[in-house]
């Protein structure tokens, strides 16, 4: 259970009546029951639970609720709600999983692109919550076999959604997932008993397809409600863009009760070429309709070339902006690393031209 502050405190009184069809999708639907003149009664509305849970103030007869009172329209009820300091952290263990359930399978890339990645979306009914920048752990079917008798050891997946998902209603979770396969390198054909049992397992899924998780786990990634106007400079490679597809849905596409961005989020997207490029038409709208809010810059290690005339990497692409970067880490930018832990050395060669940068940058990384 997650520890409530002491502090803001929201007290919000809804007529039972209240018509919330014309409420935002970014709010949560609660169930509520209450006992009356010996009669149960049961109330189903949106309720905006921003980091936010119910608490009990004065219980009565059970109820969640603190106060109720009537009115013309029916009864109203006054809810108070306080903000959580902390995020949901291992709420499912390896031993005692959850059961999802697929709701949806799509290729990311195209025909050209040298792999598979599947954006997939599972339904966990709001049973296991959590915030941008954590994972999912998931852990195939099947009998693990270095340990028989034992189920697949779990593998971790950065969320790449916020915390309401893609369909807004606190539901579902969305991964981002490459599908490993294996080529013998004499023979150059796939060997099927070395490819990747979990990404494979994700991406055959079917929708209505059970799956079973745990976590949620890992760092998180918050919009600072102190600075709004705060720079985000965002490093991907690959599917190591799924932590930052959630932090700029949560920057662009959500209206934040407690925070409206203001600032600039400039994303570095690393892949091997064109078709290879995750959830491409997504950030090319952040890009045109928050111009002064928004930068995109990809490196196509196949299809660009860098300075020296080798190939575009992450890296090469950084260092084409590098004065221009350090000037924002110098006025106090955040920098985020995820991906393959390949990009990080010739990424600290080019902070380190500039003494102390790392430090000063506040970085933080999720590296495969």
């Amino acid at each position: 259970m997650m520890a409530p502050s002491a502090l803001s405190q929201v007290p919000v009184a809804v007529p039972i009546h209240t018509d919330t069809s014309s409420l935002p999708r970014s709010l949560f639907k609660a169930t509520f029951g209450f006992c009356f003149n010996g009669s149960i009664f049961l109330w189903s509305c949106w309720l905006g639970l921003e980091n936010y849970k119910l608490t009990v103030e004065e219980p009565i007869r059970g109820l969640h609720v603190s106060a109720t009172s009537q009115q013309t329209q029916g009864w109203s009820f006054t809810f108070k709600f306080r903000r959580c300091k902390e995020p949901p952290l291992h709420l499912y263990k390896n031993k005692e999983p959850y059961t999802a359930t697929i709701v949806s399978v799509e290729r990311l890339v195209g025909l050209k692109a040298p792999g598979e990645t599947c954006h997939i979306v599972i339904d966990h009914g709001g049973n296991v919550p959590y915030w941008e920048g954590q994972s999912y752990g998931v852990i195939p079917p099947g009998e693990n076999p270095k340990k028989p008798g034992s189920p697949h050891n779990v593998r971790l997946y950065s969320i790449a959604s916020t915390r309401y998902g893609d369909s807004f209603d606190g539901k579902t979770a969305s991964l981002c997932v490459r599908r490993a396969v294996y080529y013998d390198p004499q023979t150059g054909k796939e060997d099927p008993s070395k490819n990747g049992v979990c990404s494979n397992f994700l991406c055959d899924s079917k929708p209505g397809d059970k799956v079973q998780i745990t976590g949620p786990s890992g760092k998180i990634m918050l919009l600072p409600e102190d600075n709004p106007n705060a720079t985000h400079i965002m490093i991907a490679t690959g599917t190591g863009v799924a932590p930052f597809r959630g932090y700029l849905r949560r920057m662009f596409m959500e209206s934040v009760p407690t925070f409206k961005f203001g600032g600039l989020a400039w994303l570095f997207l690393g892949v091997a070429n064109g078709d290879s490029i995750l959830y491409d038409e997504e950030f090319s709208k952040y890009l045109r309709e928050y111009p002064d809010n928004f930068r995109y810059d990809r490196a196509l290690s196949r299809e660009q070339k860098n300075r020296s005339g080798g190939k575009m990497y992450v890296q090469d692409k950084i260092e084409e902006y590098s004065d221009e970067i350090f000037r924002l880490l110098d006025a106090g930018a955040h920098i985020y690393f995820c991906g393959l832990k390949g990009m990080m050395p010739g990424i600290q060669d080019t902070l380190k031209k500039s003494p102390s940068r790392e430090e000063k940058a506040g970085m933080r990384s999720s590296l495969n």
